[in-house]
């Protein structure tokens, strides 16, 4: 540009001396344009390599977005599902790592052609999302199960990140205890907070009776239990309130339109079984968790369409059998036996929902 202008007022200058003298200016301006026009081409075009160079370098930071933080491109990941957690791999459990598949495992047996064998499992509907480690992402908090081959279960709780490739990854792991029962879980300023019951002094291992509130923390990649907090014996005002059936044993869900609830309030006990309300009364035993009714239910006689008559049946028919209540990764479960028949109701907690129906 400098170049270009410089030589413009030189033509100008010979121009006008020319004018002065007398000349023919048509020849002057024809004999000026090709120079004019090379020049001004030329002064359009970058002067040199490194000028050139520092544009391209300008338009290219203009156009490229900001390199993420390595924070930045954690948070952006999802914590990792239940389905990842149900095929991923656990240390700690056994001397073995554990390989779950749709959230089962089991080992070799003990003696070969053996039936006992060592087994762990993920408890089926727990996961807790939340950031434990500070990184500005959610990690999941799982329960596993472990058996040597007895009638006991050790249980343990397990957090899972992403590694650097994205897949879901076991972090750290601790023991729970032999048969603890979650009654509910949180993560409460990164730490993880349980509400358990477990064996106090004099429980039998079959039927614990211990409130306890136990907290966890990530340190590195260990978690460790950084308090634990005494909260009195199981009682029946631990199920005060109102709860949903969410199914019969592990594997038999209810129908989303089929909604049978239970209100317990001190011993009375009430709701609507699938079609009718009841209303009924219950006792507890000498064991921690033991329970059972007390007397003959009440309940109306609306008839409803067969299916829901017959969920109404069955449920009924399982608390006129209660016999003891327990907790399950954050699920009251009802025990019920008649005869040798013998089967579980999880319920799930369900303020403000119908518990009488209409």
């Amino acid at each position: 540009f400098h170049l270009v202008s410089s030589t413009s007022k030189f033509l100008f200058l010979n121009f006008q001396e020319r004018l002065s003298l007398g000349m023919d200016v048509s020849i002057v301006c024809f004999r000026m344009l090709p120079i004019v026009a090379a020049l001004t081409l030329a002064g359009c075009g970058p002067q040199d390599g490194n000028q050139g160079a520092q544009t391209a370098a300008r338009a290219e930071a203009v156009e490229q977005p900001a390199a993420q933080s390595v924070t930045e491109v954690a948070a952006a990941q999802p914590a990792p599902s239940w389905q990842e957690a149900a095929n991923a791999s656990y240390k700690g459990v056994f001397d073995e790592a554990v390989v779950l598949q749709d959230g089962q495992w089991e080992g070799a047996p003990y003696v070969e052609g053996g039936a006992s064998a060592p087994r762990a499992g993920l408890a089926a509907d727990f996961m807790l999302q939340g950031d434990l480690d500070g990184d500005a992402a959610e990690e999941a908090v799982v329960l596993l199960w472990s058996s040597s081959g007895g009638s006991g279960t050790f249980d343990y709780v397990a957090m899972l990140d992403r590694d650097a490739d994205g897949a879901a990854s076991n972090v750290a792991i601790a023991p729970l205890g032999d048969r603890v029962k979650v009654r509910s879980a949180a993560i409460e300023d990164g730490r993880i907070v349980f509400d358990v019951i477990q064996a106090g002094p004099g429980d039998a291992a079959c039927c614990p009776g211990q409130k306890m509130r136990r907290t966890f923390a990530l340190e590195g990649t260990s978690m460790t239990e950084t308090s634990t907090e005494d909260q009195g014996r199981l009682s029946l005002s631990d199920l005060e309130g109102v709860w949903r059936l969410l199914r019969f044993d592990r594997d038999e869900p209810v129908p989303e339109e089929v909604q049978i609830t239970l209100l317990f309030q001190g011993t009375t006990i009430a709701g609507k079984a699938a079609c009718n309300r009841f209303t009924g009364s219950v006792a507890e035993g000498d064991m921690p968790g033991e329970l059972s009714l007390a007397g003959p239910m009440a309940m109306t006689r609306k008839m409803c369409p067969p299916p829901l008559m017959e969920w109404e049946q069955r449920f009924a028919a399982a608390l006129e059998g209660l016999a003891q209540y327990s907790f399950l990764a954050g699920k009251l479960v009802l025990t019920w036996q008649q005869d040798e028949t013998r089967g579980s109701m999880y319920f799930v907690r369900a303020e403000g929902e119908e518990t009488t129906g209409n």
